[in-house]
C-alpha cells in the first residue's frame, strides 16, 4: 500500500468540507429526532408517523442522481451550494408551518429540505475526488468528521429553542428549525472557499500526488458509451455495495422513527430524546475515520458487511429492551453499522467509477437508498398503528438480512466452481 503526503490544498479543502458540514448537519438531527414527533402533532396519527423519514428518503430519491448529473458536468461546488441553498429554503418552511400548524406546509418544507441536504452530500464525492483510491475511505471519514461538531450543537440548540418556546408560548417543535438558517449560511460560506473544485483535483490526481502510481487504466463503466444505470448495477461488487448500503438505510429509516417514539412513549423530554439521537449520531460519524482506514487497509467487503450485522443488533436493542440506556445503546450501534457500511460502499462505487461519472454513480446508490427508505416509512407507520412497535422493528431487522442471500447464492456458486 502506498502511503502518500496529502498536499496542503486538499487539506485545507477537506477542512472547509468538514465545518461545512458541522454547521449544516445539526438540522438532520432535527429532522430525524423531532421529525416524527411533528407529524404526530399535527396530524394526532401514529400511522403517520414515518412520514418525515420517507419524505427525506422521497427527496434523496428524486434529487440525488440529477444532482450528480450537475456536479459531473459543472463541477461539485455548484450542485453542493444549490443543495445547501434549497435546504435554507426548507428549514423556514418547515418552522412556519409548524408554528402555524399546518400538516401539507409541513410536509412541503420537509420535502424542500431533505431535497437540499441530500443535494449538497455531493460532498461526499467531491472528498473521494481529492484522494487516491488507497486512501478515499478515509476521505469519507475525514469530512463526516465534521459533523460530530453538528452533534454537539443540535442538543443544547433543541433545549434552548423548547426553554424559548415555552416562555414565549410558541410551539417547542418549531422555534430550533427557525436557527438553523444562519448556521446553514456559514456552511455555505465556507464551501465557497473550497478551491480548486474537487472534480479538477480528481482529473489530475498525479499532478498533486506526483508519487501516486495508478493502476492500470480503467475503461469507464459504460465501456465509452453513454453513462447508464443498468450498465452500473451491472457490475457486481457495485450492486452488492448498494445491496448493503440499502441495508444500513432501511434499518436506519425504521430504528430513527422507533427511538423517537418509543422515548416519547416512556414520557422522556425532546431533551432526552435529542440527547439519544447524539449517541445514534456519534456511532454515524466519530468513528468514519478509523473504520475508512479498516475498508483502506482490508478492503471493503470486509468492513461493509460487518456494518450491516451491527447495525441489526443495534436494531435488535432499540426492539426489545424498554430501558433508556439500552435504547440509547441500540440506536449507537445502528448508527455505527450504517456508517461502516456506509463508508465502504461509497469508496467501493467511488473506486469504480471514474471522475467524469463519479457523481452519477454515487447518486444512484443514494436514489436507490432514499427508495428504500419512502419504502420503509410506508410500513412503518402502519405497523406501528396497527401492530406495535415490535412489529416495526422487526421488519429493521429483516431489512438487515438483504445482503445475505446473494451472499450465500456467491458462495454456493463458489463451491460448484471448485467441484466441477
Amino acid at each position: 500500500m502506498q502511503h502518500l503526503p496529502i498536499p496542503r490544498v486538499i487539506r485545507r479543502n477537506v477542512v472547509l468540507f468538514a465545518l461545512s458540514q458541522s454547521f449544516t448537519g445539526a438540522g438532520m438531527q432535527f429532522a430525524y429526532g423531532l421529525g416524527p414527533l411533528m407529524v404526530i402533532a399535527l396530524t394526532d396519527s401514529a400511522a403517520l408517523a414515518g412520514l418525515s423519514v420517507g419524505l427525506l428518503g422521497l427527496s434523496r430519491f428524486l434529487v440525488s442522481y440529477p444532482v450528480g448529473r450537475i456536479t459531473d458536468s459543472y463541477g461539485r461546488k455548484p450542485g453542493i451550494l444549490l443543495g445547501l441553498a434549497l435546504a435554507l429554503a426548507g428549514t423556514l418552511i418547515v418552522g412556519l408551518a409548524m408554528l402555524a400548524r399546518h400538516p401539507w406546509t409541513l410536509i412541503l418544507g420537509m420535502l424542500v429540505f431533505g431535497m437540499g441536504m441530500n443535494a449538497a452530500q455531493q460532498l461526499r464525492v467531491a472528498a473521494t475526488d481529492m484522494f487516491p483510491p488507497m486512501m478515499r475511505a478515509r476521505a469519507l471519514g475525514y469530512v463526516a468528521l465534521g459533523s460530530l461538531l453538528g452533534l454537539l450543537i443540535s442538543p443544547p440548540l433543541i433545549s434552548l429553542a423548547e426553554h424559548l418556546a415555552h416562555r414565549l408560548s410558541v410551539e417547542p417543535l418549531a422555534l430550533p428549525w427557525l436557527f438553523l438558517p444562519a448556521l446553514i449560511v456559514a456552511g455555505m460560506g465556507l464551501v465557497t472557499l473550497v478551491r480548486p473544485d474537487p472534480k479538477q483535483i480528481g482529473l489530475q490526481l498525479r499532478h498533486y500526488y506526483p508519487d501516486y502510481v495508478p493502476a492500470e487504466r480503467r475503461e469507464s463503466l459504460s465501456g465509452g458509451r453513454p453513462f447508464t444505470v443498468r450498465t452500473l448495477l451491472a457490475n457486481r461488487p457495485i450492486r452488492m455495495a448498494i445491496i448493503a448500503n440499502c441495508a444500513g438505510v432501511g434499518n436506519m429509516a425504521i430504528v430513527m422513527v422507533l427511538t423517537s417514539l418509543v422515548l416519547h412513549h416512556h414520557g422522556h423530554s425532546l431533551s432526552a430524546i435529542a440527547f439519544s439521537h447524539m449517541f445514534h449520531a456519534v456511532g454515524m460519524f466519530m468513528f468514519t475515520v478509523p473504520l475508512g482506514a479498516l475498508a483502506d487497509r482490508y478492503g471493503r467487503e470486509r468492513v461493509m458487511y460487518p456494518g450491516v450485522a451491527v447495525a441489526l443488533l443495534g436494531a435488535i436493542l432499540v426492539t426489545f429492551t424498554g430501558a433508556y440506556s439500552l435504547i440509547t445503546l441500540g440506536t449507537f450501534l445502528v448508527g455505527l453499522g450504517w456508517a461502516a457500511a456506509n463508508v465502504a460502499a461509497t469508496a467501493l462505487i467511488a473506486d469504480l467509477a471514474q471522475t467524469a461519472e463519479r457523481g452519477r454513480a454515487i447518486g444512484v446508490n443514494d436514489s436507490i437508498a432514499g427508495a428504500v427508505s419512502v419504502l420503509m416509512a410506508l410500513v412503518t407507520g402502519p405497523l406501528i398503528e396497527y401492530s406495535g412497535l415490535p412489529a416495526a422493528g422487526l421488519i429493521a431487522i429483516l431489512v438487515s438480512l438483504a445482503p445475505l442471500p446473494p451472499l450465500l447464492m456467491q458462495w454456493l456458486g463458489r463451491n460448484d466452481d471448485s467441484n466441477s
